[in-house]
Order: C-alpha cells, then sequence, then structure tokens
C-alpha cells in the first residue's frame, strides 16, 4: 500500500499537473470511501485516468523510472535468481542484470517498495543491488504469468468439493460451498490470462466440457464429471443475476469483476440442452477491446481512407462482417478517435459492451420498450453530433439511420454483408433507394480477423507456384520479387498451434462523386468495384495476402477466413 503522505498527496500532483479536474478528484474521494480502494485505483475505476498515468506521476515524484512491462524482454538470467513464489507472493519482477552482475532491475507496482526490496535482498543473499522500476498492477499481473507460466489448478479444488460430501442437501447449498465458489474464480481468472473472448461451459451426458475461445478458435481446456456441473451452474447464475429456478428457458446476465489488476466485464448466455443448461461467458476485456485507430495494425493507406471518412461532419458510415470479425472493436476504435468534450456522442446498441467516459450509450431493451426504432426517434431529440447504431436488421430501422445521416449527423453502423460492395444490393434489399445511398452515403468497409503466426516459431517455406503468382500479382509485379513466406509451427507459447494474437484486414470502400453517380444507374457490381480501385480500393484478399508476404500470416490462415477463388481466376486468366 502506498504510504500515507502518496495517498494524500497523488491527487494533488495529479490535479496540478492538469490530468484530473477538481470535480473528478473529490467524485474519485467520495466513491474512495465506499469501496476502500486506494486513490490512484479509484481514479482508474471510474476512467478518469489509467493505470500508466498513475505510474508515471508516481515514478517522477520518486525520482524513479517507470517503464512499459508489454515493450520489455525479461532477461531469464535474472528470472532465475528469484523463485516464482516469491515473485508473485511479493507482486514483483527481475528485468535484467547489469554486465558485472552486481545491479538488478526490478519492476514493482508502487506498494511497500522498501520492505519488498528488503526481502529480495534477503533471498539474494545481499550479493546484488537492486535497482527497481514502477509498472502498472495489470502489465506487472500479465508479465509475471508470461515469464513463470501459469496452469489451471483445479484438482485441489475438486477434492475440497469432494471432502463435503458427493451430494450436498441442496443447490442452495451445493452454491453456497466455497470451494465452488474458488472453483468458479479459477476458471474465470484463467480465461482471461489466456486472452480468451468466450468461455463455453458445455454439459454432455456424464461429464462437463469447459472450452475457450481463443484468437477465434475453441480449444478444450478441462473434462470435469457433471456432478460439479450444478454447484457450478448455480454459481455462475447468481454472480450474473439470473433465476437459478428457471432451467428451462434461455435467460441472459452480466458480471462485473476485478481480476488479474483490471476491471473485466462477463456477458453471460444461458441456454436449455438435452444434458442440462449450457452456459457461455463472453469476456470483455476493456484493456484490449478499446484500441486506438492507429495501434490497429493497418497499412498507411488504409488507415488514411478511415480517418477521412471520419473527418466527415455528417452521412452514413457502414461496417460489414460476420459474427466474430471485430465490428464492435473497430467501431469503438472510431469512436474513441472522435470522441472528445466538444462533440456529443449517442449510441443504441444491442447490448452495451464497453462503457466509454463522454459517450451517452444505451441498451436495446424490449422490457423497456426501447427498441432501435424508438431508440433512434429519441436520441434524434438529444443533440446528438455522432450516432452509434448497433446494427441495421430491418427496413424500418435502415430508413431511420438514413434520416438521421440526412439530418446533419454522422452515423455509424453495421450491416452482414460479404464485402463491401456487397452492402449497396443489402441496403437497396432493405428498402432504401440509390438516390438515398448516393446523397447520404460515406463509406462502407468490411473486414476480418486473421490470426498473427507466433513469432517464437514460425518457419520460413517456400512459395508453391499458385501462391508465388498470387504474391506476385498483388504484393510485387515486377520479375524480379523474391520474399519467403511462412508458416505455422507450434510451440510453448502459443498452445502449439503455431498462432499467438490476430490481426485485421479491411476493404475500405470509399463514396466519391463517381460512385454516386454510378449509384444512380442500375448497377453492376464489377463496374462498382473498378471505379472503387481507381481511389484506392483493395480486397480482403489482397489485404490479406500483403500481410502473407510481410509475414504476419500464412496462406493456410488466409484461406480458412478469406476465399481466394475470385482472385486467383483473375491471376491464372491471360
Amino acid at each position: 500500500m502506498l504510504a500515507a503522505a502518496d495517498k494524500s498527496r497523488l491527487g494533488e500532483w495529479m490535479l496540478a499537473k492538469g490530468m484530473i479536474t477538481a470535480d473528478q478528484l473529490e467524485i474519485a474521494l467520495i466513491e474512495q470511501q465506499k469501496h476502500q480502494l486506494l486513490l490512484g485505483q479509484q481514479l482508474v475505476r471510474l476512467h478518469f485516468v489509467t493505470d500508466a498515468m498513475i505510474r508515471d506521476v508516481l515514478a517522477q515524484h520518486h525520482a524513479q523510472e517507470s517503464i512499459d512491462l508489454q515493450q520489455v524482454i525479461v532477461d531469464p538470467e535474472a528470472l532465475a535468481l528469484v523463485p516464482e513464489a516469491f515473485a508473485r507472493q511479493h507482486k514483483l519482477l527481475p528485468l535484467d542484470l547489469s554486465a558485472d552482475k552486481q545491479v538488478m532491475r526490478v519492476a514493482l507496482s508502487g506498494h511497500n517498495h522498501m520492505l519488498v526490496l528488503d526481502a529480495l535482498r534477503h533471498t539474494l543473499g545481499g550479493s546484488i543491488q537492486l535497482k527497481s522500476v514502477l509498472a502498472t498492477e495489470a502489465h506487472l499481473e500479465q508479465a509475471l504469468d508470461k515469464c513463470y507460466g501459469h496452469s489451471l489448478l483445479l484438482d485441489s479444488l475438486l477434492r475440497e468439493i469432494e471432502q463435503e460430501g458427493n451430494a450436498p442437501a441442496s443447490l442452495a447449498a451445493q452454491q453456497a460451498s466455497r470451494p465452488v465458489i474458488r472453483l468458479v474464480n479459477a476458471v474465470l481468472i484463467d480465461a482471461v490470462k489466456q486472452g480468451a473472448s468466450d468461455i463455453h461451459f458445455e454439459p454432455e451426458h456424464a461429464f462437463l466440457r469447459i472450452r475457450y475461445r481463443i484468437d477465434g478458435v475453441l480449444w478444450q481446456i478441462r473434462c470435469l464429471h457433471d456432478r460439479y456441473w450444478p454447484a457450478m451452474c448455480v454459481r455462475l447464475k447468481i454472480l450474473a443475476g439470473m433465476d437459478i429456478a428457471e432451467q428451462r428457458t434461455p435467460q441472459d446476465g452480466r458480471v462485473n469483476m476485478f481480476l488479474c489488476g483490471r476491471q473485466i466485464d462477463f456477458r453471460v448466455s444461458s441456454h436449455p440442452t438435452l444434458h442440462g443448461e449450457n452456459l457461455v461467458l463472453r469476456v470483455l476485456d476493456r484493456d484490449k477491446a478499446i484500441i486506438p485507430l492507429a495501434s490497429m495494425g493497418l497499412r498507411a493507406p488504409q488507415l488514411q481512407r478511415v480517418k477521412n471518412m471520419l473527418e466527415k461532419p455528417e452521412g452514413l458510415l457502414i461496417l460489414t462482417g460476420p459474427t466474430g470479425s471485430g465490428k464492435t472493436t473497430t467501431l469503438y476504435s472510431m469512436l474513441g478517435y472522435l470522441n472528445h468534450e466538444h462533440v456529443n456522442i449517442m449510441t443504441l446498441e444491442d447490448p452495451v459492451e464497453y462503457p466509454h467516459s463522454l459517450m451517452r450509450q444505451t441498451s436495446v431493451n424490449a422490457a423497456n420498450k426501447v427498441d432501435f426504432i424508438n431508440g433512434i426517434r429519441a436520441i434524434l431529440r438529444q443533440d446528438p453530433d455522432i450516432i452509434l447504431i448497433g446494427e441495421v436488421r430491418d427496413e424500418s430501422t435502415a430508413a431511420m439511420a438514413v434520416r438521421a445521416a440526412m439530418t446533419g449527423h454522422l452515423v455509424m453502423t453495421t450491416l452482414h454483408t460479404n464485402s463491401a460492395t456487397a452492402a449497396f444490393s443489402r441496403l437497396q434489399d432493405l428498402g432504401v433507394s440509390p438516390h438515398m445511398m448516393a446523397g447520404c452515403l460515406v463509406g462502407v468497409i468490411a473486414q476480418r480477423l486473421l490470426r498473427r503466426l507466433c513469432r517464437h516459431c514460425k518457419r520460413q517455406t517456400v512459395a508453391d507456384r499458385a501462391l508465388e503468382q498470387l504474391l506476385r500479382h498483388t504484393c510485387a509485379p515486377v520479375q524480379t520479387w523474391s520474399r519467403p513466406v511462412f508458416e505455422a509451427e507450434g510451440c510453448v507459447h502459443c498452445r502449439m498451434s503455431g498462432y499467438h494474437g490476430r490481426l485485421v484486414i479491411m476493404e475500405v470502400l470509399t463514396m466519391h462523386a463517381e460512385m454516386h453517380a454510378m449509384l444512380a444507374q442500375p448497377m453492376v457490381m464489377s463496374q462498382v468495384q473498378q471505379q472503387a480501385r481507381l481511389h484506392g480500393y483493395t480486397t480482403l484478399a489482397e489485404e490479406g495476402l500483403q500481410l502473407v508476404n510481410a509475414g504476419e500470416t500464412s496462406v493456410q490462415e488466409l484461406r480458412r477466413v478469406v476465399d481466394l477463388s475470385a482472385l486467383e481466376t483473375e491471376v491464372a486468366s491471360p
């Protein structure tokens, strides 16, 4: 815990630097009394500042170095000198040793510095001098797991449940069992640490299957006997505020927890199946979902075209792609780029996944008679500048979105189509005339997510003739083209999958005068695409091949996500 002087001065320091306002400090102090958190933690929880800002302020006033652990490679020699149990207990990470092995840099999160360093000196025998640097608590938790590894230790918890009896008197008694609570918490924490986007609890005839969706692919984590599932299910439903007595009707709920040094939300869905209730938890990690637009990994031309569309004061911007293609993350990145105190951003979502400061966010709720149509009407009376509509599903919603775009607002929304050019015919199916599109459409973005090759184990290979022709046509149309490509191998860093993390590819179709003129006539998609290419338009297949050429992903992964047949036919034709 920070010293009392630090706790009283942190707010003053941040106020003097203009990082927070006097009103925000007063609110944080009032909330701090309710939740018994450190002032810095409370400011972060209220989204007034970030962990990194707290770290840098403390480092400056203590004349210490601050560090971003996500950009650091830890020295294995230093790591071997500090036992894992000690590092986890005191929340410290040895970073490196000096050339003469006499000085060790140690990352701490700002708590009990002197006591922790004294304990570490005693552990090391006093022969090494210590230099502390400040890191954020969340990054330190992640770095400890990355360097020392982590495992899902369920066996001891299962034995505790067995000792309490195989058949508790009731479900209520079962769910109140502390081993069950710790068992559920262990699974949730493990899923967050492994970077899962979804947790699946799937009851079968005699067992419970637990699977995580990591980088878009499901992985089986454990199988437990089905006798454990009733207690776990009740515990999860209680956390999510769901009716534990109702087991025959689908339900939805939400869980908010502070795990791994940061706020994590879980969106819970239950569904009755033949062998019991199936539960799926969507993991909503704000640290991963709120990505600055410039950090999304787009190529410079694509990023500039997206920014040009966002600079339009009015019009309709459409994002397309299947479920799980990252549309929500991209929309939030765009809103984050536009979000400041001089604009009024209002959203209508089903449901709201990631709360943002300064944005007025509303969930579509049938119980409160808030649907997309009524919600848009209400939002238009709230003096908005920018409107986000979660999805255009029917004719009425499409008409309201177009109306909002034509009355001086920038409107963002999503459609389910396979490509950017297919959005035109989809809008026509929803009753939007080509003349209305020409008057309000700003642009269309289609996107997909590709798994990134693991940098620890990706293997260089030789492109076959077909792939070489595709790459030569797309990336380097010169006779001297020669560049290696890579494929997945598999190692301990990537769960033997060969991939770690994901990349976004986009086809960005920007509207311009010629395109608007084409919309007023019977459209031929090939002509629309040809006209768009004159203004820098590239397809998903071409964008994906750029990443294959750069060694970021494999052609096998690209084929899994994107259909390359049309491009292959184009390349093969004389």
